[in-house]
C-alpha cells in the first residue's frame, strides 16, 4: 500500500485491498498514525493523526491488522495523554519541548511493579468483565484488575500476591492463555455491560444552581453551551473538582492552547476535597489543543469515553469533562471536506447527529459484567460562534442529553457566575432525583425548588414592566416578589469557586439557604397583606445577612437559627406599628 495524494490530515493510499475500516496504518518513512475512514475498491483513505508536511506519493503505508485501542490496566490515574493515548509527559522527559512526529511511547509504565492481590481462585470458572484481583494504584483509587470483556474460561492457575509488572501474568486460562493485568479495547466500540439502570441518583455538584434548579443524575448527560467568556471552563473545573464522582476524566478536545496549559498546571495542585490527597489522584487528562492535528482532536473524545467505561466496569462513578465537543464537530467538518463529502448545514457533515449521539449514548448508569454497579456521566462544553445557541452543533446535542445549562453572556457581563442562564436551562432529571433529596435532605425541598422557579419566572415577567412604568407603579405584593427573587439570584444561584466556603454547598446547606428565603418571603406575604408597604420589608437588616450566608456560614447549626429568624424578621414590624 501506497500513497497515492495528501490532502491536509487526509491521506490517499492506492493497492490498499486487504485493509479494513478502521484499522491503524503506519504511514511513510516516519511510521505516522493513521485510521481508515474510508474504502473505495483498492484506495482507501486514511485521516492521520500527526502533522502530514513532507509526506510525498509513493511512500510505503504499513497496515497493523488493528482498529485504534487503549492500553487499559494500572497506570492510567494521574497521567495526561494526548488524543490517540500517547502520553505526554514520557514524551516529554523523552523529546523535550518539541516532540518530533513519529514518536511513540507505551501509555503504561512497562517496568514499574504494582502490588497485585488476587480475588478468584484457580479453578474458577470465570467470564468477561470479572475482577480478577485488586491493585492499589494511588491513594484514593484501587485498581480492580478486570478480565477483558471478550474472554471466558476456567482459571488454571493465578498469581500469588506480589509485585508484578505489567508484561508479567498474573492468571492463565485453560492452561495455557496469559492474564495480564491490562488488556487493550477498541475506542470506538462501547464496552459491554449486564443492564441499563434507571437514573435516579443525583450527581452532586456542591453548585447551588445546578443541584437546586437543574440537577444531574449519576450516568446522565449534559452540555454547556455558551459564547466566549461565558465561563465555561470555569463550570467544568468546578464539576471536575467537586462533583460526587470517584474518578474524572477531563478531555481538552481542541480548546486554546493557553487554557489547556491553565488545565495541565493547575489541575496536579488542586487538593481532593474529600481526601485531602492531590486531585490527579483520581483524574485522567486528554491534552489536544487547537494547533494540534485535526485528527486526533477527533480521536480525543472516543479515548475519553473509552477510560471512563473501563473504570465504570470497576463499579466506580465517572464523570466525563469534554472541552470542547465544537472543536470536535469542527474536525468533522474538515475531515469531511478533505473527503470531498457532501456538506451539511452550515458545512457540517450530514452524519454530525448520529456521531453525537454515538458519544452521549455512552453515558450512563449500569449493572457492570462482574455485578457491581458503575456509571459514566457526561457533561460536553459547545462553544457555538457568538453564542448563538440554534447553530448544528448545540441543536443537534439537545437531541441526546437530558440537562441543558445555557450560559448567558448577559449574565457573565453583570459578573454573575455560574452564568447559567434559569429562563433557558433545563433538567429532564429533576423529578427522577426528587426522591433522593426527598429522603437525604428535606421532604418539603420539592415545594422549596417550585416556588423559587416560580418566583424567578416571575421576576422575568415583570422586567419589562418595570422598565415600562417604573417599580413604583407596581402592587406591593409584585414589588415583594421581585425583592425574593432578587435575594434568590444574589445569595443563591449566584457562587463564587475562589472563595473557600462558597466554592462548594453541601445538599444541606443549599436547602437551610433556600429555605431562609422562601420563609422569609412566605412571612413578608403575610405583612404584605396587613396593608404594610414593601419599603418596610425591604429596610430589614436580615436580608443583607441573608444574601451574605453563601460565603459567612459553614455551620449548619448557624444556617437553621437563620431559617428561624428568617421567617420571624417581617412579623416584627407588626409589633413595631402596634
Amino acid at each position: 500500500m501506497r500513497i497515492y495524494r495528501v490532502s491536509g490530515s487526509v491521506v490517499e493510499a492506492e493497492d490498499a485491498r486487504g485493509v479494513e475500516m478502521h484499522e491503524i496504518v503506519l504511514v511513510g518513512s516516519e511510521q505516522l498514525v493513521g485510521e481508515v475512514i474510508r474504502i473505495n475498491e483498492d484506495h482507501a483513505f486514511i485521516q492521520v493523526y500527526e502533522d502530514t508536511y513532507g509526506l510525498r506519493p509513493g511512500e510505503n503505508i504499513t497496515p497493523t491488522g488493528h482498529p485504534l485501542s487503549l492500553e487499559l490496566g494500572p497506570g492510567l490515574l494521574g497521567t495526561i495523554y494526548d488524543g490517540v493515548q500517547r502520553p505526554l509527559t514520557v514524551l516529554n522527559e523523552k523529546e523535550g519541548e518539541l516532540i518530533r512526529r513519529g514518536v511513540s511511547a507505551s501509555p503504561l509504565d512497562r517496568n514499574k511493579k504494582w502490588h497485585f492481590i488476587p480475588l478468584l481462585k484457580t479453578g474458577q470458572d470465570i467470564k468477561g468483565g470479572e475482577v480478577l484481583g485488586t491493585v492499589p494504584e494511588t491513594d484514593i483509587i484501587s485498581h480492580r484488575v478486570l478480565i477483558a470483556p471478550d474472554t471466558k474460561g476456567k482459571l488454571s492457575w493465578v498469581a500469588d500476591e506480589g509485585e508484578y509488572a505489567l508484561e508479567e501474568a498474573v492468571a492463565k486460562i485453560n492452561g495455557e492463555k496469559p492474564i495480564y493485568m491490562y488488556h487493550t479495547w477498541p475506542v470506538r466500540e462501547p464496552r459491554p455491560y449486564a443492564q441499563r439502570l434507571e437514573a435516579d441518583q443525583p450527581l452532586i455538584t456542591g453548585q447551588r444552581v445546578i443541584d437546586a434548579l437543574f440537577p444531574m443524575a449519576k450516568g446522565g448527560s449534559a452540555i454547556i453551551p455558551g459564547g466566549f467568556g461565558t465561563g465555561k471552563t470555569v463550570v467544568q473545573h468546578q464539576l471536575a473538582k467537586w462533583a460526587d464522582a470517584d474518578v474524572v476524566v477531563y478531555v481538552g478536545c481542541g480548546e486554546r492552547g493557553n487554557e489547556m496549559t491553565e488545565v495541565l498546571r493547575d489541575f496536579p495542585k488542586l487538593k481532593d476535597p474529600r481526601s485531602g490527597k492531590p486531585l490527579m489522584m483520581r483524574t485522567v487528562l486528554i491534552a489536544n489543543t487547537s494547533n494540534m492535528p485535526v485528527a486526533a482532536r477527533e480521536a480525543s473524545i472516543y479515548t475519553g469515553i473509552t477510560i471512563a467505561e473501563y473504570f465504570r466496569d470497576m463499579g466506580y462513578s465517572v464523570a466525563l469533562m469534554a472541552d470542547s465537543t465544537s472543536r470536535w464537530a469542527e474536525a468533522l467538518r474538515e475531515i469531511s471536506g478533505r473527503l470531498e463529502e457532501m456538506p451539511g448545514e452550515e458545512g457540517y457533515p450530514p452524519y454530525l447527529a448520529s456521531r453525537l449521539a454515538e458519544f452521549y449514548e455512552r453515558a450512563g448508569r449500569v449493572k457492570t459484567l462482574s455485578g457491581s454497579e458503575g456509571s459514566v456521566t457526561v457533561v460536553g462544553a459547545v462553544s457555538p460562534m457568538g453564542g448563538d445557541f440554534s447553530e448544528p452543533v448545540t441543536q443537534n446535542s439537545l437531541r441526546f442529553v437530558q440537562v441543558f445549562w445555557g450560559l448567558d453572556k448577559d449574565l457573565a457581563d453583570r459578573r454573575h457566575f455560574p452564568s447559567i442562564n434559569w429562563i433557558t436551562s433545563y433538567s429532564q432529571y429533576i423529578h427522577m432525583v426528587e426522591n433522593w433529596w426527598v429522603n437525604n435532605v428535606a421532604k418539603d425541598w420539592p415545594a422549596l425548588v417550585k416556588e423559587t422557579f416560580r418566583l424567578l419566572q416571575a421576576e422575568n415577567e415583570l422586567e419589562s414592566l418595570v422598565r415600562l412604568v417604573g417599580i413604583d407603579a407596581l402592587p406591593e405584593d409584585q414589588k415583594l416578589m421581585l425583592l425574593i427573587a432578587r435575594m434568590i439570584r444574589e445569595g443563591f444561584l449566584q457562587q463564587n469557586a475562589f472563595n473557600d466556603i462558597d466554592t462548594y454547598s453541601s445538599p444541606k446547606k443549599q436547602y437551610l439557604l433556600l429555605k431562609a428565603m422562601i420563609d422569609f418571603y412566605n412571612s413578608s406575604k403575610e405583612v404584605i397583606e396587613k396593608k404594610i408597604p414593601e419599603a418596610k420589608i425591604e429596610d430589614l437588616p436580615i436580608i443583607g445577612e441573608i444574601n451574605r450566608a453563601r460565603f459567612t456560614y459553614s455551620d449548619e447549626a448557624q444556617l437553621e437559627d437563620l431559617v428561624k429568624r428568617a421567617a420571624s424578621a417581617p412579623k416584627s414590624i407588626l409589633g413595631e406599628i402596634d
